[in-house]
């Protein structure tokens, strides 16, 4: 007999699709974000470390909704998260006195880089080298970069978000050195 993954908010994207290939259109349908699971080096990348807890942060939606529409269409039982809650909150935070639009010296297109194939974190990277201490790089989406986001902060990094509309999100990073 064949155990099948049992589906929480610390489940790994690609362990999810590996197991239930079936779910790949649910999990789209769930959130627009989720269309990047189609960019094949997204797919080898970011789905392997990205639990179902940071894909749902990323789609804007609770984590605790995205996985019991998963469970459910898995065949698995409901389970109750609340001791282990992974519904994040999401903050709304003040701007920053450090964000001034007029210190962007670098703009960057994500879902651009993902329709070509490559993984926006890799040219932050490579921008960020390029810039000051006390620049802003720019990143828009149409999703919530959480991934990238986690990244800059622990390079030090300040960065703040601001979500224009449900498909549009400006993320900022403010360099430091």
């Amino acid at each position: 007999m064949i155990r099948r993954l049992t589906i929480t908010p610390e489940t790994r994207i690609a362990e999810l699709l590996e197991a239930y290939p079936n779910l790949e259109e649910l999990l789209i349908q769930q959130a627009p974000a989720f269309k990047a699971l189609k960019n094949p080096i997204l797919r080898r990348t970011v789905a392997k470390v990205a639990t179902l807890e940071k894909a749902a942060q990323v789609g804007g939606i609770p984590a605790r909704q995205l996985v019991a529409a998963l469970r459910q269409a898995a065949g698995q039982a409901p389970e109750d998260f609340a001791s282990g809650e992974a519904t994040l909150p999401v903050v709304v935070a003040s701007r920053p006195d450090w964000l001034d639009e007029r210190k962007v010296r670098v703009t960057i297109n994500a879902d651009e880089l993902l329709a070509a194939g490559q993984v926006p974190l890799n040219r932050v990277n490579s921008a960020l080298q390029e810039l000051e201490s006390g620049d802003l790089l720019k990143v828009v989406s149409s999703f919530r970069p959480a991934p990238l986001i986690e990244a800059m902060e622990r390079a030090d990094h300040k960065t703040h978000v601001i979500q224009e509309s449900p498909e549009r999100f400006r993320t900022y990073v403010l360099v430091s050195r």
